[in-house]
């Protein structure tokens, strides 16, 4: 079978299309025929830096749509042959991938391969910081960063049909505003680089007359999450979903949350498939369920033969790409 592997860190050209043989499922396993591949900016990180990487050579990939090819000792819940989206740990960005069966979803009615592809990862990760994590209630107002990414998209949708009263996104560019503004965001603030963080906390108080946000949402650390902790109103909650920018880990403690009663929680839905499956699976379940009624929808914005994989990466990593990206298996 195919797969796109990585043999040393670096660029989008280290991703190398090879042969190699098909992985049958362990005990509690269950084996895909991949028909979509989702892309996600953890796969660059993978790529680039080895987040997440036990080992090399590896083959990225976290999410997948496609038919059960077969199942492992123990297994039930799913048929041979049945349409299903697959998270995974890696492994992906290949003709065939094996995951735990705890975190392969039978599709919804009426949802479709390519539609699925882009629900595993983004889908339940957006819905857990608007409801399970960020709490958010009718009223209140939310900050998101990178609000025209695909979990940026889902969010927005999901916090306006959560009765939220104001929607504000970040985003690094014109064309990008644009797209959120289409997708739920009430006011989408322009910050090119990370270095001027500080103008959208003053964007970010003149918008809710000085009051800030109930809710920020941030997937990028360093000075952003600073920022997005200085855009918060009194008793205002930060969930940190990510590290885009490499930075330090952060920390926060008494002179910054006992101020004004802030805040502070995290969140990783890879993380979470190991440690709470079951927690994972209700929750994927309700995030399916608000695709199949109508409530969010993530467009395809861009897709790629399985070879052309280095090309996805390099769009995602020039910071252009809106919405989701796939790659075309089968």
């Amino acid at each position: 079978m195919r797969a796109v592997q990585v043999q040393e860190y670096g660029g989008p050209e280290v991703l190398r299309t090879v042969e190699t043989e098909v992985p049958e499922p362990g005990p509690g396993q269950v084996s895909v025929d991949v028909a979509y591949t989702g892309v996600n900016f953890a796969d660059l990180k993978a790529r680039g830096e080895g987040y997440r990487v036990p080992s090399l050579p590896f083959v990225p990939g976290l999410e997948v749509s496609g038919r059960v090819r077969a199942l492992g000792e123990g297994v039930s819940g799913v048929e041979v042959g049945q349409e299903v989206a697959a998270l995974t740990a890696g492994g992906a960005y290949a003709d065939v991938v094996v995951t735990d069966a705890t975190t392969v979803f039978p599709l919804p009615s009426g949802v479709d391969l390519r539609t699925a592809a882009t629900l595993p990862t983004v889908l339940p990760t957006a819905y857990a910081l608007v409801h399970a994590v960020g709490r958010l209630q009718p009223g209140e107002t939310v900050l998101v960063q990178g609000a025209a990414g695909g979990i940026g998209t889902a969010v927005g949708q999901l916090a306006k049909a959560a009765g939220a009263s104001g929607v504000f996104g970040v985003v690094s560019g014109a064309a990008k505003a644009k797209y959120a503004l289409d997708h739920g965001y009430d006011d989408v603030f322009v910050v090119p680089s990370t270095t001027d963080s500080v103008e959208f906390v003053d964007e970010v108080r003149a918008a809710t007359g000085g009051r800030g946000v109930d809710l920020a949402l941030d997937p990028v650390g360093g000075e952003t999450f600073r920022a997005s902790l200085a855009s918060l109103a009194v008793f205002g909650r930060l969930v940190s979903f990510g590290n885009a920018s490499s930075a330090e880990p952060w920390q926060v403690g008494q002179p910054e949350l006992y101020p004004t009663g802030l805040s502070v929680s995290g969140f990783s839905i890879l993380t979470l498939a190991q440690t709470a499956p079951d927690a994972l699976r209700a929750l994927t379940e309700k995030a399916f369920a608000a695709v199949a009624e109508g409530v969010v929808s993530l467009p395809v914005t861009a897709e790629f033969p399985l070879e052309e994989a280095s090309e996805a990466h390099r769009l995602m990593g020039g910071r252009t790409s809106t919405g989701k990206l796939l790659l075309r298996v089968a």
